[in-house]
């Protein structure tokens, strides 16, 4: 079951992913706004950079999250992604094939995850910034996985099969980056706090090229709103 709303009590808990990218951000920020102590999960799974990790470090102190998690999951053990392994990232725009930054069944494992942290802490709800509209066209983003995968954790799980399912809430799903930069606006984040960018060149500066940055400047263009992260192109 899939939700991209929610009034739970304050004193509910949710767990969300926690990537550093645009994306979590704006869905932290949600599930805060919605009422819940967040318990933010982030995965170190050997991507090509630690900028994603220090951002959602300064994200979980901005917000002042109730917890953040890092746990270590080297996906470099199996390779096969531009961000795993020793393949370029592509950086002639966005194509209308499933590009090598793709890391296969990331966010399948990173759901996973963070269901079992739910579990843990006897959380009910699961938030990830997954969108369907303006994105790279991974599999995985989709809203009919989202749904597959939240059945999949009720019968998996001892709080599902006791009755107490999980709730996935994809609060971006069917946003452009236009609304997202929108919602980064409205919810008072600086776009600076987060990092986007699959392949910074010398100073950790945002290389400006990669499908995720152009992504990024293009649904801020449209929003008209200003980002504050640097751009080397």
């Amino acid at each position: 079951m899939t939700h991209t709303s929610s009034n739970k009590a304050a004193s509910k808990t949710a767990i969300v992913l926690l990537s550093g990218g645009l994306d979590s951000m704006v869905t932290t920020a949600i599930a805060k706004e919605q009422g819940f102590a967040v318990r933010a999960l982030s995965v170190d799974y050997g991507q090509r950079h630690r900028l994603e990790l220090a951002s959602a470090k300064r994200i979980a102190d901005k917000l002042s999250l109730a917890d953040h998690i890092e746990i270590a999951l080297d996906l470099r053990a199996f390779g096969g992604s531009a961000l795993t392994d020793a393949i370029a990232v592509p950086k002639s725009g966005v194509g209308e094939t499933i590009p090598v930054t793709y890391v296969p069944a990331r966010n399948l494992v990173f759901l996973a995850l963070t269901t079992a942290c739910a579990e843990a802490a006897g959380s009910s709800d699961v938030f990830i910034g997954v969108n369907a509209l303006d994105y790279s066209g991974y599999p995985d983003c989709r809203p009919e996985f989202i749904a597959s995968y939240a059945e999949t954790a009720r019968l998996g799980t001892r709080a599902g099969v006791e009755g107490s399912p999980f709730t996935v809430h994809t609060p971006l799903q069917h946003m452009t980056k236009a609304d997202i930069a929108r919602e980064c606006d409205r919810l008072g984040l600086d776009p600076a706090w987060s990092w986007s960018c699959y392949d910074p060149g010398t100073g950790d500066i945002a290389c400006g090229l990669c499908d995720s940055c152009r992504l990024r400047k293009k649904g801020f263009a449209e929003a008209g709103i200003t980002d504050s992260t640097v751009y080397a192109a």
